[in-house]
Formats: structure tokens, C-alpha cells, sequence
């Protein structure tokens, strides 16, 4: 899937936007700008800014992403070399806003539904929610807008309204491909190792776990956790869950607004005073009624 993702996204970069001076936000949106005008490749530029976030990111969301990301950079890389080569398939801006943006959606929602991400912006955003509690979702926006605006002064302000109508494109398709762009996910966990997977999760991703007991109409008691991650840590989760207890019932659902601070890392000390414990428990009577 990040193979694929990676070349639908390359594809999408030099057979529509490239060409037309329409930029993508992130990263490669900042290598696009610099290629421009450096008349450099864009792979080389794609792959030096993204090392840096990717080393940085990497260190919280696991080795397994680093390789995966890594790996879906390079494809990436490697195939803006060999589409480079591609007559434009448009000179129109309107259909290569749409085009551009729909597949480029659908190849960064793959390369995300792989456990993989194509661009190192999104990484330190998740670092910043981290400590500072700033929303993944509005880093990333004021950064793009940032890019925007250079590119709006060096390029013309068409093309930094064509390249936020493409971004606004990408990100609906992404709502679509990788079943929800929202930044916040809620699991649900049942499972009998329960305190097992939540340490691992606290260790693995800095997420603390609600620890609940519930009754079952049929399986009878059962232990509940619950918690807030980011989309890009999902597939991680699963991992977690799958490797400890396979028999594990999982449900992830959208989080549409999170009031409070509950998704913030906390630091080893309050761990410390904070084990979980099995001493919180709610009696589903009616759950299944």
C-alpha cells in the first residue's frame, strides 16, 4: 500500500501540479517552491527536508513507521524522477486543481491507510500536540498557509489560491481513502490483558488509557480501555492490541472536538503516581438491551 500510495502521489505531483507551478502544502510544497526555482529535481529536495522530521517523529511513533515512511519517501523520490520525464497532461489550472488534487488524495490516503506518511510536517505536529497540546490539525494548517503566502509573493497570488483549492481537494479525498482525516481518533478496547496493553500503549505512544470494567449480555465481565489518538497512530495501536491479545474486541471511532487535555503525553513521574489500576467499575446493565 505505500508503494502504490507513493507512486500515485508522485504521479499526480509531476503529471498535473508541478508542471503548472500549483503547489502541495507541507513539505513538498516547500521542496516544490525550491525546485521552481533552483530548476533542481524535486525528488532531491523531497528527500532532504523529510529526513530531519521523520528522525524527529520517528522517536515517538516507532520504529515500524520510520521504515515504513522511509521507505514510501524513497518510492516517492524515485518515481517524481521517472514521471518527470511525462509530457503534462494539462495546461488547464482548473483541471489540474482537480485532477491534481483528487489523485494526489487518493495516493497520501493510501500511503496513511499502510501505516506510512509521505510528508515530515504532520510528524512534528503530532510532537507539538504532545508537549504543548497544540491541535495536529491547526499546525498543519497555519504551516501550510505560511507556504501559501511565500508562494503567493514569489510565484503570483493565483497560484497560491489554485494551490490552497488543490489542498482543500486532497484533504476531502483523504476523508474518503483513509476513512477520516480527522486528527483524533477514539479506541475502544475489550480484551483480558488489559493492563499489559495499556503500558504499552503509554510506552509506545505516550497515550494514557481509562481503565473501566463492563459486563457483557453473553461473555459476562470484561475489561474496558479507552483512548484518544491521532490517525497516524491507529495502525500502531492496532499492533499494540494485535500482538498482545489477538482475541482483543476493538472499535475506533471519529473524534470530532477534544476539550480538555486528556490526548497530552504526560511525563514519567505522574506515570509513576498514576499506574493503572483495576479499581474503577461500571456496570453496563442495559448495554445490550
Amino acid at each position: 500500500m505505500c508503494m502504490v500510495g507513493a507512486i500515485i502521489a508522485a504521479f499526480a505531483i509531476e503529471g498535473f501540479l508541478a508542471p503548472n507551478t500549483i503547489l502541495d502544502g507541507g513539505v513538498v510544497g516547500i521542496s516544490m517552491m525550491v525546485s521552481t526555482l533552483t530548476h533542481i529535481p524535486l525528488a532531491v529536495f523531497t528527500v532532504a527536508f523529510n529526513i530531519p522530521f521523520v528522525i524527529i517523529g520517528g522517536r515517538r511513533l516507532g520504529l515500524l513507521f520510520i521504515i515504513k515512511t522511509a521507505f514510501s519517501m524513497a518510492v516517492f523520490a524515485v518515481f517524481l524522477l521517472i514521471f518527470e520525464q511525462l509530457k503534462p497532461f494539462t495546461d488547464d489550472n482548473l483541471l489540474a486543481v482537480c485532477f491534481g488534487g483528487v489523485i494526489l488524495g487518493v495516493g497520501v490516503g493510501i500511503v496513511i491507510r499502510g501505516g506510512g506518511c509521505l510528508d515530515g510536517t504532520e510528524t512534528v505536529a503530532i510532537l507539538l500536540n504532545k508537549k504543548f497540546n497544540f491541535p495536529v490539525g491547526t499546525v498543519v494548517l497555519v504551516f501550510n498557509v505560511v507556504i501559501y503566502v511565500i508562494a503567493g509573493l514569489l510565484f503570483g497570488w493565483d497560484r497560491a489560491m489554485y494551490s490552497l483549492l488543490t489542498y482543500f481537494i486532497t484533504s476531502r479525498v483523504l476523508n474518503l481513502v483513509e476513512g477520516g482525516l480527522e486528527q483524533a481518533k477514539a479506541a475502544m478496547i475489550i480484551t483480558e490483558d488489559a493492563k499489559e496493553v495499556a503500558e504499552r500503549i503509554y510506552k509506545q505512544l505516550g497515550r494514557t488509557v481509562t481503565i473501566m470494567e463492563g459486563e457483557g449480555l453473553v461473555s459476562g465481565k470484561k475489561t474496558v480501555l479507552y483512548c484518544v489518538v491521532t490517525r497516524l497512530e491507529v495502525n500502531t495501536l492496532r499492533n499494540i492490541v494485535n500482538s498482545i491479545d489477538s482475541s482483543s474486541f476493538v472499535a475506533i471511532s471519529d473524534v470530532s472536538e477534544i476539550i480538555g487535555t486528556h490526548v497530552k503525553k504526560v511525563d514519567k513521574a505522574t506515570l509513576r503516581r498514576r499506574r493503572p489500576r483495576m479499581d474503577f467499575k461500571i456496570t453496563e446493565e442495559n448495554n445490550h438491551r
